[in-house]
């Protein structure tokens, strides 16, 4: 009887060695933008093994001034993407219908940054004056923020909109009187090139009732109709705002696994440090729910300046995130 057993113990431990694993369920997350800070909650995650630890084979494809998440997610590239909510309800009435899942910014750090020699201390004073505006979805908060302070940004109006590239040339060449930063990224840029913050007036869209929801969560209607997509993404989220929490707690940490991952060799400790610390400010305090009153800001700001030609009707889910909290 005891031979019995152990034969049969032996046997079940053998099966278990050689039983193949479970195959990893694969994701691909489409970035907005290069591999930098801006997205180090999810190279946290997939470094500190959080993905597979959810069961998930995840890989990250930085983005890059030619490269569209909207376009890359249609197109069958991605699974999931990083963007802006104008973008995304502007894609979604163009017929790329995509959903919000999560939102793991709470606040934007979108700011027009001015030359305070240029005699700009408030809003009204920018007109006649030259502003850096970027477009390919990041133009929309600009056109809310100048009609709320009656300005007219159009063509022949009280500004002139100098379509800026991603850098911060046109004010350091005085070009532009006010260029478009990130409070994370061109911000700095500006500094490092050896500007004083006291040389500069700054308006943060937060802090002039023109936020939009920045960097959230995107994935395609029709496949968050599969429980099995939803779970998938429930973990994803899950596992990504696990890294985010990680990176709060340990920002140079988080550096080095940024930069590690920055396979173009394009940025410096120095800035990311700055980048890191600033974001975990704009992420800090959320849990990657979408606050519905911040949505509906958003909204009412796109229709009323006739970006999107009404309110949109199922743009955001909280499906995969109510699923996230339900799972150990």
């Amino acid at each position: 009887m005891k031979t019995g057993l152990f034969a049969a113990a032996a046997l079940a431990a053998a099966t278990a060695m050689t039983a193949p694993a479970l195959a990893a369920d694969s994701v691909t997350l489409q970035l907005k933008w290069v591999a930098d800070a801006q997205f180090a909650g999810y190279f946290v995650a997939k470094d500190k093994g959080f993905y597979e630890d959810e069961g998930l084979d995840v890989t990250i494809k930085p983005g890059g001034p030619d490269i569209a998440p909207e376009q890359v997610i249609a197109g069958g590239g991605a699974d999931v993407i990083v963007d802006w909510m104008a973008a995304a309800l502007v894609a979604r009435e163009k017929g790329v219908p995509l959903v919000n899942i999560a939102q793991p910014f709470v606040k934007g750090g979108l700011q027009l940054t001015c030359r305070k020699d240029t005699g700009i201390t408030t809003p009204a004073d920018m007109k006649g004056k030259t502003l850096g505006v970027w477009y390919y979805g990041n133009e929309y908060p600009f056109f809310a923020f100048m009609s709320k302070n009656g300005l007219n940004a159009q063509e022949g109006g009280d500004v002139t909109v100098l379509k800026q590239a991603f850098n911060v040339d046109p004010l350091l060449q005085k070009q532009a009187d006010c260029i478009s930063t990130m409070s994370y990224n061109e911000y700095w840029q500006v500094l490092e090139a050896g500007v004083k913050p006291e040389d500069l007036t700054v308006f943060k869209y937060s802090d002039e009732g023109a936020a939009m929801l920045e960097d959230g969560l995107y994935a395609l209607e029709p496949n968050l109709k599969d429980p099995a997509f939803v779970d998938k993404m429930a973990r994803f989220v899950k596992a990504s705002m696990k890294g985010w929490d990680y990176a709060r707690e340990n920002p140079d940490e988080a550096v080095g696994i940024v930069m590690d991952n920055d396979t173009a060799g394009a940025i410096s400790q120095e800035h990311e440090e700055h980048m890191m610390a600033e974001v975990n400010k704009l992420t800090e305090g959320g849990d990657g729910v979408l606050d519905p009153a911040t949505y509906d800001s958003t909204v009412s700001m796109l229709t009323e300046q006739k970006i999107i030609s009404k309110a949109p009707e199922g743009a955001y889910t909280t499906a995969v995130t109510d699923k996230a909290k339900t799972l150990d």
